[in-house]
């Protein structure tokens, strides 16, 4: 059972890395070591959206985390497909059973082989229900090196609804704290500029609000446009309001 103690901290968090650290701590606790959560803002029916854009918060070694996220293994991970059809938790143990009925791709079969040499090899996997069409979330709880599916299951039958509860808790913190994709940042400037247009003001207004010329509040929306990769203000806004970074009293 987590301490209420730890609960509170978890709700408190005002940063992203605070909330994190909190979390693998919790569930290190509970067996599982290494996690990694991802969630879009853009899933459309035939894409995740851009992978510059996801939030993606994990503790595993850097070298697993650079070849699953960023080259592209995730894209076939059977239990990343897993979650973008389904809502709730999943034992891998779904994952013995394609095995034995030769269900697998050869791209599916290369990630569990990249897997199994990194020691992900048991664990329970989270798909969170969307709030939104185009958003998608989940979380991949790897259980520590040593346990086996089975003591993972006879775990998730004694604990499961509690760790399910407290991850539904950390997603939804996630999806209120600030977050910048290193691929997509913004100055002060850029991100109050937005926040101004995001209230109804002219680009005149902006310029008198913050003493500038228009033709640098106009350089600022551009800048912040390409700096997004979005082709119109409107675009941009909507892009930083889900990432929560405009209307942001302190980022000190």
């Amino acid at each position: 059972m987590i301490d209420p103690a730890a609960l509170n901290r978890l709700l408190d968090a005002t940063t992203m890395e605070e909330l994190w650290d909190i979390h693998t701590r919790v569930m290190a606790d509970y067996g599982f070591d290494r996690l990694l959560y991802g969630c879009t803002q853009f899933r459309t029916a035939n894409s995740l959206g851009s992978p510059e854009d996801f939030i993606v918060l994990t503790n595993h070694d850097p070298d697993y985390a650079e070849a699953f996220v960023n080259e592209g293994l995730y894209f076939h991970a059977p239990m990343v497909r897993w979650s973008l059809e389904n809502d709730g938790a999943c034992s891998w143990s779904v994952l013995d059973a394609r095995l034995a009925a030769d269900d697998f791709s050869p791209e599916e079969r290369a990630v569990i082989a990249f897997n199994r040499r990194h020691g992900v090899t048991a664990g329970y996997s989270i798909s969170f229900r969307s709030l939104r069409p185009r958003m998608k979330a989940a979380i991949a709880l790897t259980a520590a090196t040593g346990m086996t599916q089975a003591e993972v299951d006879a775990l998730w039958q004694r604990d499961g609804e509690t760790i399910l509860a407290v991850n539904n808790v950390v997603h939804r913190c996630i999806l209120s704290l600030p977050y910048e994709s290193p691929h997509r940042a913004l100055t002060d400037r850029q991100r109050e500029v937005l926040g101004w247009v995001g209230d109804g003001k002219t680009v005149q207004d902006i310029a008198m609000l913050m003493g500038l010329t228009p033709a640098t509040v106009e350089k600022h929306l551009r800048l912040a446009r390409r700096a997004l990769s979005v082709e119109t203000t409107a675009q941009a806004i909507l892009k930083v309001a889900f990432q929560n970074q405009i209307y942001l009293l302190d980022r000190g």
